[in-house]
């Protein structure tokens, strides 16, 4: 019985999913990836797919719309698994992203999950890139100096795009879109970093259940390579673990640079999620 919400999901249906993550992630013994700041604020039913037997979720597909691209993930009950219940919702989605027009679609899953690399085999998904979620080990961090962090304004919409575009590949459509899209969000704070009266980079922090995760750190690339994304994000991390939150981000494994960055002030790795490209 394949049912979907109204517009925004229901308190039922976000219990169901956050209970079947929790069974899955406890039996699989590894970390889904659901993006639960979309899934708690989603606004139409085009992007969620349920099936339920007897009132029991055994089965959650999401499409998570990032501009021109899109995330697909999803998970099955352990006991209801090998029966083609995933595999029916996610031609059921991929027939939506379809309609939709996404110009990628990427497939993500658990680096540990060998059912998911089946199923991607099977639906001859190909490797993009992998992802470390990591987290902060508290230790001393020095005071830092030589810059501002400002909460960000409208004015300062066209930087955020350009540092998108600039440092993560977005074209200027799904840039644009993940920025309005953020704005909206709630437990969100956008600072704009200046030095020397120049606007040079922004950071994002979201918390929720006094977890802060950094997302969309980035610096043009004139500044990059002078010591101000250690000091900022040394400054965020002091900020936001002085008020009892822990500290968490994900970052590509090819980027060695931004990597040993966050290693260097005490960011370890705790999850790797792999990307596939479905076609």
């Amino acid at each position: 019985m394949d049912t979907k919400g109204a517009l925004m999901l229901t308190t039922k249906q976000l219990e169901d999913i956050e209970a079947l993550q929790k069974e899955c992630e406890l039996h699989d013994k590894l970390q889904l990836k659901l993006n639960w700041d979309m899934l708690k604020t989603r606004t139409d039913n085009h992007y969620d797919f349920f099936l339920y037997d007897n009132d029991v979720l055994i089965a959650f597909l999401g499409l998570y719309p990032f501009g021109t691209t899109v995330e697909v993930c999803g998970m099955v009950k352990p006991t209801d698994r090998r029966k083609h219940h995933f595999s029916n919702l996610f031609e059921e989605a991929m027939a939506v992203a379809k309609i939709q027009g996404f110009h990628k679609i990427l497939l993500n899953a658990p680096a540990g999950s060998d059912e998911a690399k089946a199923f991607l085999k099977h639906y001859k998904a190909v490797y993009s890139f992998s992802e470390h979620q990591m987290k902060w080990e508290p230790r001393e961090l020095e005071e830092v100096s030589g810059f501002t962090l400002r909460k960000a304004e409208q004015k300062d919409l066209p930087l955020r795009v350009q540092l998108n575009i600039e440092s993560f590949g977005l074209d200027d459509e799904s840039s644009l879109e993940i920025e309005n899209r953020v704005d909206l969000e709630m437990d969100n704070s956008v600072y704009i970093i200046d030095t020397h009266e120049q606007s040079v980079g922004k950071i994002r922090v979201k918390v929720e259940d006094e977890e802060a995760w950094i997302y969309g750190f980035s610096i043009l690339p004139h500044f990059r390579g002078k010591g101000i994304g250690r000091k900022v994000l040394q400054s965020i991390v002091k900020k936001y673990a002085s008020q009892g939150n822990s500290l968490h981000l994900e970052v590509e494994t090819e980027n060695m640079h931004a990597l040993s960055l966050y290693e260097s002030i005490g960011f370890q790795i705790v999850h790797a999620q792999d990307y596939y490209i479905y076609k």
